[in-house]
């Protein structure tokens, strides 16, 4: 049962994937966000038999759904439609600012940083649904 976490973001889909048997998220690749992003997304997931998305839901902190939020569901709406799988959407408020902080304890570059930073989070958006789906067999 693998399944991909995403982290939409203006330029940039940082994506992870669950390991087969969906216990751990592990950071795959970050892609050019574009016209064709759901034609490789749903690629991916015929190379890797995914059974679900989870794309990363950016509310307001204060738990509102805002304009980068109704582009979120949008995209998810896009991707059921491309892809043929399940999508659902997880709370993505700080994953960002939380994966930026393991890279900077870990002290790597900036230059680094920026180019896994996207995987990152994606791979904390996936941890943390498969974490809360751990009693569950396949997505909800």
């Amino acid at each position: 049962m693998r399944i991909m976490g995403l982290d939409l973001g203006e330029k940039r889909i940082g994506v992870a994937l669950s390991d087969p048997m969906g216990w751990t998220a592990q950071a795959h690749s970050v892609l050019q966000r574009g016209n064709n992003s759901c034609r490789v997304i749903a690629d991916l997931c015929a190379e890797y038999d995914v059974e679900g998305i989870v794309l990363g839901w950016p509310l307001n902190m204060n738990g509102t759904a805002g304009p980068k939020a109704a582009e979120a569901e949008d995209f998810a709406r896009q991707l059921t439609e491309c892809t043929g799988l399940k999508v659902e959407l997880q709370d993505e408020r700080l994953t960002t600012k939380t994966a930026e902080r393991v890279l900077l304890q870990a002290d790597v570059s900036r230059k680094k940083r920026r180019q896994v930073i996207d995987k990152m989070a994606a791979a904390y958006i996936l941890q943390v649904y498969l974490d809360s789906h751990k009693d569950h067999k396949g997505m909800i």
